[in-house]
């Protein structure tokens, strides 16, 4: 039986230009993504009950730093992954850009209201997303003025804190060094989550399912890799005939 492959990338293109457009579809793919967050933001939405969440305390202070622990588990193990293995990294930055517009989709389809707190920003404005759009894509305001704490409250199902951190994990798991550190992260932002009460519970559980269908989708054998198989580089393993 002749065993199909998918293509693998072009490897005429330089690889600093391959870096370079898989981190501007990353980017357009996120900044689509919160305008999307944003639309749901200006519905009104019912809290939900949550008997895990009834019984994790509230941190105020892990609420206040959860998107800077985020960035420091997660900017320098990509970074190292980049020096690594700069093709696996332009696969992972791609499959983080489809794993955002399906976030963003999810948001608006399911519309959960906010976990703590009232629903503030029911009935958004034109104006008020717009402001809030350029405030969130600015990393100053992010880190600096906390703005998704402003403006995104409803932005939950499913949780990317623990998606995106959990993609990481994936793509850097056979190296051995960068996944105990990602899998030390990973924990502390997943933690974290619970922690300042960020998400519902079944925004995490939906993260994972839909994060390693992802990853299986442009890996192709998730449990070669996972078992410590060598997987071709291009990408999608190859198909095994039954």
């Amino acid at each position: 039986m002749n065993v199909v492959t998918a293509p693998a990338p072009s490897r005429t293109w330089p690889m600093a230009l391959r870096v370079t457009l898989a981190l501007g579809f990353r980017a357009t793919c996120y900044a689509v993504m919160l305008w999307m967050a944003l639309l749901a933001e200006a519905r009104p939405a019912p809290r939900l009950p949550d008997l895990v969440l009834a019984h994790v305390p509230y941190v105020p202070w892990v609420d206040r730093w959860n998107y800077a622990l985020w960035t420091l588990a997660y900017l320098p193990v990509a970074l190292l992954l980049l020096k690594e293995d700069a093709s696996r990294f332009c696969r992972y930055t791609v499959a983080s850009g489809v794993l955002a517009l399906l976030r963003g989709l999810c948001i608006l389809a399911t519309g959960l209201g906010p976990v703590n707190g009232a629903d503030v920003n029911a009935g958004m404005d034109a104006a008020s997303r717009m402001r809030a759009f350029f405030q969130l894509v600015s990393p100053v305001d992010v880190l600096g003025a906390n703005t998704p704490h402003t403006y995104l409250t409803k932005d939950l199902f499913f949780s990317g804190h623990t998606a995106t951190t959990f993609l990481l994990l994936l793509y850097v798991w056979r190296f051995q060094g960068l996944r105990a550190v990602m899998l030390m992260g990973h924990v502390l932002v997943v933690a974290s989550v619970f922690l300042s009460h960020l998400h519902y519970t079944i925004d995490v559980i939906g993260a994972y399912a839909i994060t390693f269908t992802v990853f299986s989708l442009f890996e192709g054998n998730p449990r070669a890799l996972l078992a410590g198989e060598p997987v071709p580089d291009g990408g999608v393993s190859r198909a095994r005939a039954s």
